[in-house]
């Protein structure tokens, strides 16, 4: 999705300034999603308002200046639901994570076991914070998210567990076998 998209998805929950757009997409739920910085999101707020899609209130702060405030118009609702009409784009995946293991063969044994016990950790506490958070009043769609996020953490999880001595065993420091 494109930054323009993102911020009427925002604005579809309520009114927001440029910072709070950008507080927005940095929490859950729209953290999960996409990645967008405040130089893409104001240039992308301008263009929605010159295009109809947003009206922007200016407000009154005391000694600082007038704060932005944007919302969506009908234009900009039937904006947003032609873009998620539109075919999603295929899923990329980018992690630090996953280049320290794919050249984790120049690393040591136990950096790599600390590396990969720690995402073990890390997963571990994101499914027991998903799994206290209460979804029975959301919608279908969120649940399905939601259960989705977890579904993937889970995997990720006994993924690693299932072949940590694999990755281990071809660390920098591991025996190697000598072809004779």
């Amino acid at each position: 999705m494109d930054a323009r998209t993102l911020c009427l998805a925002v604005l579809k929950r309520g009114d927001a300034s440029g910072y709070e757009i950008k507080k927005a997409l940095e929490e859950a739920p729209f953290s999960h999603f996409q990645d967008t910085g405040f130089g893409s999101i104001y240039p992308a707020l301008t263009r929605l308002t010159e295009d109809g899609h947003l009206v922007c209130t200016a407000m009154q702060q005391e000694k600082r200046p007038d704060k932005k405030v944007y919302s969506i118009t009908a234009k900009g609702h039937d904006a947003l639901v032609a873009a998620l009409m539109e075919p999603p784009a295929p899923d990329r995946y980018r992690s630090d994570f996953l280049f320290i293991l794919f050249l984790g063969d120049l690393l040591p044994a136990s950096h790599l076991a600390r590396v990969v016990d720690q995402r073990i950790a890390d997963y571990e506490e994101r499914i027991a914070h998903m799994q206290n958070c209460e979804f029975r009043d959301r919608p279908g769609a969120h649940r399905v998210v939601h259960g989705f996020g977890l579904a993937v953490y889970r995997a990720a999880a006994d993924y690693l567990r299932e072949h940590r001595d694999e990755l281990l065993a071809g660390a920098a420091d591991a025996p190697r076998l000598v072809a004779e």
